[in-house]
């Protein structure tokens, strides 16, 4: 049986024997049914006062290795999926985040996919189409690196993007968000009522760091192919953004699919942060390998006798 994550417990980092960090998840939860403020509930730059890096990349290394045993069991149980769904500003750090803290799962068991722009194809189907056929199977992890909350992100501050959808006239309207963020709580309540749980993060970096890490890219030649006009220009609708997630939070922050909330100014932070609710989410599934019947076992035996009388 599922157990749900208890926001209350808290996370605790013990080095020399010393315990060094507490904090609650609570702390990066959106609350399901209750309002946000995106601005005034969560500061890009909280790490509850906490400042030893060391410590903290020590505990997400920590959190790797639990979480390839966790997926082991995840696969040989074949009962649920994971779905890891990252949405960001960009510059917060999705890449590095997915590529450190998915460091020690199998590829075998695990798949990223990142949605671009809609293909003329996923244009001519309604626009869960896509997500759908990128859903993970029974006992895999799916990795969602941008996702279907860009129709209610990007297209709500471009609206020449939604007039590209080609949409009937009853399909659009002033009520278009409030309607999509319906159907994408809808559809994520019948996945998770056969089987995948779903994990969503919004990793929340300011516009202060934003421009450090744009200006990094461009003052250091290896980083160079990071950075686009694209990127600079998404920065002058900033509050337009801000004000769309935090409707999508307030809106799509359900007790079957919550969204956290994660500090993105320290990337340390950021990723202790993601691997510690992944791992705990995981061992509230009680994950167990799947029983080997008596008769079974007794076959093993035999062939396990067979194969010692075997001439090397």
């Amino acid at each position: 049986m599922r157990r749900k994550i208890d926001p209350d417990q808290k996370v605790t980092i013990k080095i020399g024997g010393k315990d060094r960090l507490e904090f609650k998840l609570k702390k990066v939860l959106v609350p399901p049914g209750k309002k946000i403020s995106l601005k005034k509930d969560y500061d890009p730059d909280f790490t509850d006062g906490y400042k030893d890096k060391d410590a903290a990349r020590d505990h997400v290394e920590e959190n790797v290795n639990r979480l390839s045993d966790l997926q082991e069991k995840l696969y040989a149980q074949d009962s649920y999926s994971l779905l890891l769904v990252f949405q960001a500003m960009d510059a917060a750090g999705k890449d590095g985040t997915i590529r450190h803290v998915m460091s020690g799962v199998n590829p075998q068991g695990c798949h990223v996919t990142s949605f671009k722009a809609p293909s003329a194809e996923e244009l001519d189907h309604d626009y869960l189409w896509r997500i759908a056929k990128a859903l993970p199977a029974r006992g895999m992890i799916g990795i969602f690196n941008r996702s279907h909350y860009e129709e209610v992100l990007v297209v709500r501050v471009h609206p020449e993007y939604l007039q590209g959808q080609k949409l009937p006239p009853e399909a659009s309207g002033k009520d278009i968000w409030e309607r999509r963020f319906d159907q994408i709580n809808a559809f994520e309540k019948r996945l998770v009522e056969n089987g995948t749980v779903i994990l969503k993060f919004f990793l929340n970096v300011s516009k202060e760091e934003q421009k450090e890490r744009f200006l990094d890219r461009i003052n250091e030649p290896d980083k160079n192919w990071k950075f686009s006009i694209a990127d600079y220009k998404e920065r002058g609708f900033w509050e337009d953004y801000q004000s769309a997630i935090e409707d999508m939070l307030n809106n799509t922050s359900t007790p079957w699919a919550p969204w956290f909330v994660i500090p993105a100014d320290h990337k340390w932070f950021m990723r202790l942060a993601v691997s510690e609710t992944i791992c705990r989410t995981l061992e509230g599934l009680d994950l167990k390998f799947p029983e080997v019947s008596k008769a079974r076992k007794k076959e093993l035996q035999e062939i396990k006798k067979l194969m010692e009388k075997e001439d090397d």
